[in-house]
């Protein structure tokens, strides 16, 4: 149906979800954490890790049970509508004024609240079967102001991420193909400053060879921005395997040198100094409530759905953990590179080409299976914030204006401009807090409230999150809100000394 804004797609294993969260999750983040570790300390980077790690699969779990209380509510309407039909067709065929308002006493009643639908459906009112994005759950448990907010806050953050992936790719590829053609062909980080108007190949300058990885980028990932994120399954598959073994790669890599007495890496404790830039990256690597809507709801069996999140979890903390210590014991504090891989682009450290080469376009594969993912959830989200109940779209503005509108923006962003410091600063410590933490919480709080008016005190949701107590919840927003004082004073109090 043209215009469907919770159409499901078609439906994959747990075990296929699993890898969907997996390669959402594990990003960029993942590889800018060694550097973070090392300059706030071992001890302080393994305790925030794992704090920030639980708040994230708590706030998961909130959205999933805001889903389930969604698809609850719009069965409900259509349960409504059809009585409502059905009471339209008795009143035509006869049944007098009287016995109608009777019913009617009856049938309010009846709604007030809707004990008997839980009787005759208890088992499948929450089952998660239709998508709800997080834009139409906003519209149907917050006010008109949370709504407006929700909506600024999850696009300036997924515009943010899809203009981020859009120059890290073609950054990635330029460095390292442009190396090769230099004086530094062993190592493409090595440390050396490059302008733009340097030359590439031949005539071709740094800046031109980025514009053509970006045009190459742009049709290549494009496309999957005008279908459904099961498109890009075989692509998910084949990219997680790459993602384990380019970890276990590192991992076993750093072992080595460490096991043959090479190691460098004398790391501290603690040091609070390093602890605002630990906390953006930690943030940044757990994010993936946005798109849980797109990757939850085709999965075939959700039964124990939060222990698959959980599984996830463990087993990203896991890897995040490990990746982490044996880098910072491997390698020099100073030495560590924003992007860990860059570290195994040294002859150095390893002789073998192909693998220093893989390592060091491993961020392009990372990147490039995240964008059809974060294009499809923002697109989905344009057209819940223009959708119209009972309405759909013409085939045209569905199929080809909500795509364009996704795509173009960040493609033309990252055509102007590879320099998004200022703007990865805002994403993630603003709308990304903002998106894994208090929209989450809002939703759980508000989704519960609605649930109890609709359905009774005594009603269930089978999805509900395993933090239930509304402790939790005003937890989490206290949390958020500290957060964000917290990163606005670093910003102030590091303007102020510069």
């Amino acid at each position: 149906m043209a215009g469907g804004i919770t159409d499901t797609g078609e439906l994959y294993s747990p075990y296929v979800g699993l890898v969907y969260m997996f390669n959402l999750i594990v990003g960029t983040g993942a590889l800018t954490m060694p550097k973070a570790f090392a300059t706030a300390g071992w001890l302080v980077s393994l305790v925030l890790l794992m704090f920030l790690g639980f708040m994230s699969y708590m706030t998961t779990t909130f959205v999933v049970e805001a889903m389930a209380a969604a698809n609850a509510q719009l069965r409900w309407k259509r349960m409504e509508k059809r009585k409502e039909d059905d009471e339209d067709e008795d009143s035509s065929s006869g049944v007098s004024d009287s016995d109608v308002l009777l019913q009617d006493g009856y049938e309010r009643a009846e709604t007030r609240p809707i004990l008997s639908v839980q009787r005759r459906g208890s088992a499948n009112i929450f089952e998660i079967t239709e998508r709800v994005e997080m834009g139409q759950m906003a519209s149907m448990f917050f006010n008109k102001v949370g709504v407006n907010l929700f909506y600024f806050c999850i696009i300036i953050y997924l515009y943010g991420d899809l203009a981020i992936y859009a120059a890290a790719v073609p950054v990635s590829l330029m460095q390292v193909t442009c190396s090769v053609t230099g004086n530094h062909s062993c190592s493409v980080g090595d440390g050396t400053k490059y302008n733009d108007t340097d030359k590439c190949w031949g005539p071709i300058r740094r800046i031109d060879a980025y514009r053509l990885y970006l045009a190459a980028f742009t049709l290549l990932l494009g496309p999957f921005t005008f279908f459904n994120v099961q498109k890009t399954k075989y692509l998910q598959i084949m990219t997680s395997l790459m993602r384990w073994i380019a970890f276990i790669l590192m991992i076993i890599l750093a072992l080595i040198r460490i096991s043959r007495g090479q190691a460098e890496g004398h790391p501290s404790m603690a040091q609070l100094s390093g602890i605002r830039n630990l906390f953006g990256v930690c943030v940044y690597s757990f994010m993936c409530q946005h798109s849980l809507p797109s990757l939850i709801t085709p999965i075939s069996k959700k039964k124990h759905v939060n222990k698959l999140v959980l599984l996830d979890y463990v087993l990203i903390l896991a890897f995040y953990s490990l990746l982490s210590f044996t880098a910072i014991y491997c390698f020099r504090n100073n030495s560590l590179m924003d992007m860990y891989t860059l570290n195994f682009t040294d002859c150095d450290i390893i002789s073998v080409p192909f693998i220093r080469y893989f390592l060091g376009l491993f961020p392009v594969f990372t990147i490039s299976t995240n964008f059809p993912i974060i294009a499809v959830t923002l697109r989905n989200n344009w057209k819940t914030l223009f959708h119209r109940e009972g309405g759909t779209y013409p085939w045209l503005v569905d199929r080809i204006v909500f795509p364009a509108i996704t795509l173009l923006p960040p493609v033309l962003v990252a055509f102007c401009t590879h320099d998004l410091e200022s703007l990865v600063g805002i994403t993630g410590a603003y709308a990304g807090n903002g998106i894994q933490y208090l929209i989450p919480a809002f939703l759980a709080y508000c989704s519960r409230k609605d649930t109890q008016l609709v359905f009774g005190s005594g009603t269930v949701n089978k999805h509900l999150s395993p933090f239930r107590h509304s402790f939790w919840i005003v937890f989490v927003l206290i949390w958020g809100f500290s957060c964000f004082m917290f990163v606005t004073a670093n910003i102030v109090l590091s303007e102020s000394k510069l």
